[in-house]
């Protein structure tokens, strides 16, 4: 076995009817600072959202029709923040306890050990988490997963993983193995996986390998450190939908 074997997000995902949530960091050939999150769903109340961000950098998870909605406590969460020299990329609500913790003196690693799995049961959705730390024009990220011990969520286990930036290179990471009843938790360490170039590329790329069905919404943003710019990508299948359905 290869364990610097690089795959595609599509040979990954592709078939798989549903990953779930997923965070996606990496370095792109040339050196830029990649980060991904995308969400599924499969209820109503799940598949009731769109992605929103704010002028500061920000994603929210949003509500796409409001009336709709019935729980929002796992479903409405900021999902990308920016603060100071880090970017922080989560499934949820824990988003906000990283950069808390951060401004605290804290790392993220001791602010997640406040946090737990998600109350879902039988599901017991692990928390994935990824916070990339810039360094000038170079960069390091951690990703961290936080799952129940066993099938009754009677304890949580937390693994943290530290990656230096390689070119062309990233990981992702999802909640779900694959579609089930009661959903399997993702196992093992973050995929690696290959970054190409081109923000496009990579985006139709990961959005067409998320199940039609069950894909909800996705980010991916390459950031240039040596000219201090970004360039990001959004799309929300709700507004897609309603658009087509107009025309």
């Amino acid at each position: 076995m290869n364990i610097y074997e690089t795959k595609t997000v599509s040979q990954l995902l592709s078939g798989n009817s549903y990953p779930g949530r997923g965070v996606i960091m990496g370095k792109s050939p040339l050196g830029k600072a990649v980060i991904g999150y995308f969400i599924m769903g499969r209820s109503e109340n799940s598949r009731n959202r769109v992605f929103e961000e704010d002028e500061k950098g920000n994603v929210y998870t949003k509500p796409f029709d409001e009336s709709k909605v019935e729980d929002p406590s796992l479903i409405i969460y900021r999902a990308i923040a920016q603060y100071e020299d880090k970017i922080v990329v989560t499934n949820g609500d824990q988003t906000d306890t990283i950069v808390d913790g951060l401004a605290a003196g804290k790392t993220a690693r001791e602010a997640l050990f406040t946090r737990e799995f998600e109350p879902d049961a039988p599901n017991f959705t692990p928390r994935i988490s990824g916070v990339l730390t810039k360094n000038g024009t170079d960069f390091g990220y951690e990703m961290s997963i936080l799952k129940s011990a066993d099938a009754e969520g009677t304890g949580c286990n937390r693994f943290f993983y530290d990656y230096k930036a390689v070119e062309g290179v990233g990981h992702l990471i999802h909640t779900y193995e694959e579609n089930g009843s009661p959903l399997p938790t993702f196992q093992g360490e973050p995929r690696r996986i290959e970054i190409p170039e081109s923000i496009d590329d990579f985006f139709e790329e990961l959005w067409g390998s998320l199940n039609e069905d069950n894909r909800i919404s996705l980010y991916v943003e390459y950031f240039d450190l040596e000219n201090d710019e970004s360039e990001s990508i959004m799309i929300n299948d709700n507004e897609t939908r309603q658009f087509n359905e107009g025309i």
